[in-house]
């Protein structure tokens, strides 16, 4: 076996076979190895193991290798129950059993505020998980593909334009094992009509055509469903009749929509929707919040952590109803309407105008008035409040995954809130900006990891900043 693998120290080669020692864990979900002066990342291998593994990319300062034969299993490593296995990538830690993701997503948390935000020794709790982690996801958007003459909902595998298609593998398995089993059944419905109404398919090698994307949403409290039908370029003259039997067959679909997206980029959905049948949103409920959800709404994918997560959030405000609060990044203003009961008043700041409708209807529906939303950039409306008098007793931060731009933070602290509480689902953004946080005179109090995402390499933190007592307001 010795000859059928490069051993040592040596400069590996692309298509090479290499035997490695697996000592740490990249926020992608992979394992890091060292060989000669380069980093090896290697899908799928797990710290603590030793790995045979084929080298497919090598660059200046690190090489990438697929992973083929794992020796000295770590004891936290588990045979994968997915019927696609890693076929569709979505699952970074599906061989991996669940205390063991959560122990390796405190660590990267931990890692990334000590590498990259210079914290010494991190104030980082436990992550969170759920009692139950499979079936979470309120969400799905499949990719759409004409396979041996059928029209087939999945996903692609990763790096190809070929179709895992999960949600039907095999007998006795519920579809997608991350997706609640609500959505499966509504997908199998759908995959179906769209055969009997003869869809005609999105082309994705000529990037041409008709039916690119099915997104499914689900309102988990109430159960309603709304599906979207991505459409690129032309037509469906069936697509009336079938959303129209859609509906008789699934009764708990209650919003057909049509989304128009003629790009090439990477977006899911276009900015143009057109209701085929039913209601243009759904609503559901979040603790004591009633929430519509419109297409293009985001809204987080697992109900049952994003009450873990808000609650967080309220415990590290500690309102006791005479604060004012500054939400930024509010989005439909699901965090700003959860403490406004709490508080004396919440502001919500958010650059999307439909986010901010949706957020004031969402306000309206519950009844809720000590709430203002206002539309426009976070680093633009923060001083605008500063000059009106606004000083805010707290601000919420709970950007995009790239984090706050600079300016926003620099606009935060200058408004000197006692209270920072910052939202995050990337470690390494976080870390970035908990830095600057520091140096404008800010400490860090606590953060707590939340899984969000169990089975992925995805964590979301929240996180306690305090002004530092020598800081006059």
């Amino acid at each position: 076996m010795a000859d059928d693998f490069q051993i040592g120290n040596i400069m590996p080669a692309s298509g090479e076979r290499v035997r490695v020692r697996v000592e740490g864990f990249t926020h992608a979900g992979e394992g890091v190895a060292r060989r000669g002066g380069l980093a090896v990342f290697v899908g799928g291998a797990l710290p603590g193991e030793t790995v045979e593994a084929e080298i497919t990319e090598v660059r200046r300062r690190f090489a990438r290798a697929r992973l083929l034969v794992v020796h000295d299993r770590a004891p936290g490593r588990i045979d994968s129950a997915c019927p696609s296995r890693l076929g569709c990538g979505g699952c970074t830690l599906q061989h991996v059993d669940y205390q063991t993701q959560l122990d390796l997503k405190t660590t990267l948390v931990r890692d990334s505020l000590a590498r990259i935000g210079r914290f010494t020794e991190p104030p980082v709790r436990q992550t969170l998980g759920m009692e139950d982690p499979r079936h979470y996801r309120n969400k799905v958007h499949f990719q759409v593909a004409r396979v041996e003459g059928r029209v087939v909902l999945g996903f692609f595998e990763e790096g190809s334009h070929s179709l895992a298609t999960v949600h039907r593998i095999a007998p006795g398995v519920e579809g997608c094992l991350l997706l609640d089993k609500r959505l499966s059944r509504v997908a199998s419905v759908v995959e179906r009509l769209l055969n009997e109404y003869r869809v005609p398919v999105y082309d994705w090698d000529r990037e041409m055509g008709y039916l690119r994307h099915v997104m499914l949403r689900l309102a988990a409290a109430t159960g309603e469903v709304m599906v979207i039908l991505v459409a690129g370029s032309g037509d469906w003259s069936g697509r009336d009749a079938f959303a129209t039997s859609l509906r008789q067959e699934a009764p708990e679909v209650v919003s057909v929509i049509q989304n128009r997206n003629r790009g090439r980029g990477r977006d899911v959905l276009g900015r143009e929707n057109e209701i085929l049948a039913g209601a243009s949103v759904i609503t559901d409920r979040l603790g004591q919040l009633l929430l519509r959800i419109s297409p293009t709404s985001f809204y987080q994918v697992n109900p049952a952590q994003t009450l873990v997560l808000y609650e967080q959030v309220l415990a590290y405000t500690a309102l006791t109803g005479r604060e004012t609060v500054v939400d930024v990044f509010s989005g439909i203003g699901t965090i700003a309407l959860f403490l406004a009961r709490a508080a004396r008043k919440v502001y919500g700041l958010e650059i999307v105008p439909e986010a901010v409708t949706d957020a004031k209807g969402n306000a309206s529906l519950n009844g809720i008035r000590n709430v203002d939303f206002r539309q426009g950039r976070a680093e633009e409306w923060l001083p605008a409040l500063a000059r009106q008098g606004l000083k805010p007793d707290v601000i919420i931060l709970d950007p995009p995954r790239r984090g706050c731009a600079e300016s926003v933070l620099e606009a935060a602290t200058e408004m000197k809130p006692a209270c920072v509480v910052y939202v995050s689902c990337d470690p390494g953004t976080l870390a970035r900006d908990l830095r600057l946080l520091a140096g404008a005179g800010y400490d860090l109090d606590e953060v707590q990891p939340v899984d969000m995402f169990p089975y992925t390499h995805h964590v979301e933190c929240v996180v306690s900043i305090k002004r530092k007592h020598s800081i006059k307001p």
